[in-house]
């Protein structure tokens, strides 16, 4: 961002849901649409989206939960951590302990130009996949940049 500028970066929230097991477990998604297709290590997230305005962070994080998994949560997640993605989005993130069967997954679609620059229209579902990992397991399929929420879980399950 140039020095000076008044542009936010893109605002996030999203909900990490975990099982506290033993072993402790956290339900990560993978996008859908062709750009995530056939990617698998890197490729997997937290549900999450774009704050709307006069929306809080958690309003935010409950709603998009919702549109990616078709999962309605009842519990209030608690505040985790806030992570700078790569690309400069602001990740607002909450966790809640809960239970969903990916088998259950019911995403909303998003509407793109595919294949490029062939002005075709095509629908893809916002999230292709839904997993449960154990804390390491998810270290190694996250997304880099949203990797600081599975140590921040770890810490406030140990305190």
């Amino acid at each position: 961002m140039p020095k000076g500028s008044s542009t936010r970066p893109p605002q996030s929230a999203g909900i990490l849901l975990f099982r506290s097991g033993p072993p402790v477990q956290v339900l990560l998604v993978k996008p859908g649409g062709p750009f995530w297709r056939g990617k698998d290590v890197g490729a997997w997230m937290i549900p999450k989206g774009m704050i709307e305005p006069g929306e809080t962070p958690v309003d935010a994080a409950l709603r998009e939960f919702a549109e990616e998994t078709g999962l309605q949560l009842a519990a209030v997640p608690f505040p985790l951590c806030v992570v700078r993605q790569s690309g400069g989005k602001i990740v607002e993130a909450f966790a809640v302990e809960g239970e969903f069967d990916p088998a259950d997954l019911v995403s909303i679609d998003f509407e793109m130009e595919w294949p490029p620059r062939t002005g075709q229209l095509q629908h893809f579902p916002e999230v292709a996949e839904a997993r449960w990992f154990t804390l390491e397991e998810a270290r190694a399929a996250m997304l880099t940049s949203q990797q600081p929420m599975l140590a921040a879980l770890d810490a406030k399950l140990a305190s």
